[in-house]
């Protein structure tokens, strides 16, 4: 069967989306999605938990509807998945049904090989989708360069090799400083861009930061802070990292409904919705609504408004590890 990686993703009746690197694999579904959403956008879209499964679900919705619309059904948790889903998805690749696309994704270990070798063996049409942690600095290179090719936006070696410094720790954080630098450079990205926004941090970044204060760590947060600050850092990218994670933060506030279907509401990924779910935990709405009247305050401080912009981050670092709380 086809292996390919997680940026030749195509549609085929049944996608096994492997491998360890969660940001990656999540990525490739959404492109997927994207794509068949294109081609018919009344593609029925439908979640399935592997190792919470209800007996007959899979049969179920690739059913063929009314009206003959497309099926894509999304099944996580596939390396925890339970002997009646194990059961009725080797039965399942006997008899794929037409116009209905199943992603599988399987996240590593052993449970579930019964399966994963039966789909490897090109039963039902199966293509696999390898998504590996990228360990090495040349792969992560690769992505971040990638990044910007894909946007037709021009960046320097040395830029793409300080962005991969300052964030080589993480893949999610290394793609959304990427989109930041290709939404906000109106022209080349070079190293001073870089410099500008993500300066000499290569242990410390403006998403530590906002992760400390989000946390309650106020302390953390304000040594970090100074930390990035004596490093270089720019107080506007700071207030971005934290306007970045608050927005997203309300958005997913109050909502109902697994992190897939979520993202797919919000123009989130999944993994943006869980950890914004996790970093909600003991606020309230009035709580979050004044700190985003004090980010917003903040942002024009920093850019000129207030006559020290140091202060001003410090203070709403204070308020977002209070939850908003006066």
């Amino acid at each position: 069967m086809p292996q390919l990686g997680w940026h030749q993703v195509r549609p085929a009746p049944i996608v096994l989306v492997s491998g360890t690197e969660t940001f990656l694999a999540e990525r490739a579904i959404r492109q997927l999605r994207d794509f068949l959403k294109l081609e018919d956008p009344s593609l029925e879209i439908s979640d399935v938990q592997a190792d919470s499964y209800a007996p007959g679900e899979l049969l179920t919705l690739a059913s063929p509807s009314l009206f003959g619309e497309p099926r894509l059904i999304r099944v996580s948790n596939v390396e925890k998945c339970s002997d009646t889903f194990l059961a009725e998805a080797l039965d399942y690749l006997e008899n794929p049904a037409e116009d209905t696309y199943v992603v599988l994704r399987h996240g590593g270990g052993v449970r579930g090989k019964k399966l994963l070798d039966t789909i490897r063996s090109g039963l039902g049409g199966a293509i696999e989708i390898v998504c590996a942690e990228l360990k090495k600095d040349t792969e992560k290179y690769e992505f971040a360069s990638n990044e910007f090719k894909a946007a037709g936006k021009r960046v320097t070696v040395s830029a793409l090799r300080q962005l991969v410094a300052a964030f080589s720790d993480d893949l999610a954080e290394l793609s959304a400083a990427c989109q930041q630098l290709i939404a906000d450079a109106t022209s080349e990205v070079t190293e001073t861009t870089v410099d500008r926004y993500y300066g000499g941090r290569v242990e410390t970044n403006a998403f530590k930061v906002a992760d400390w204060a989000i946390a309650g760590r106020n302390g953390e947060a304000l040594i970090t802070l100074r930390h990035a600050l004596s490093s270089g850092a720019d107080p506007v990218p700071i207030v971005a990292a934290f306007a970045m994670k608050i927005r997203t933060m309300a958005k997913v506030f109050g909502a109902r409904g697994g992190s897939a279907q979520l993202g797919a509401q919000f123009g989130l990924a999944p993994w943006q919705v869980e950890r914004a779910q996790k970093d909600l935990r003991g606020w309230n709405d009035e709580g979050l609504a004044r700190c985003i009247l004090v980010l917003a305050e903040t942002d024009a401080a920093v850019k000129g408004a207030g006559r020290d912009p140091v202060f001003a981050l410090e203070r709403l670092i204070g308020v977002i590890a209070r939850r908003g709380e006066q």
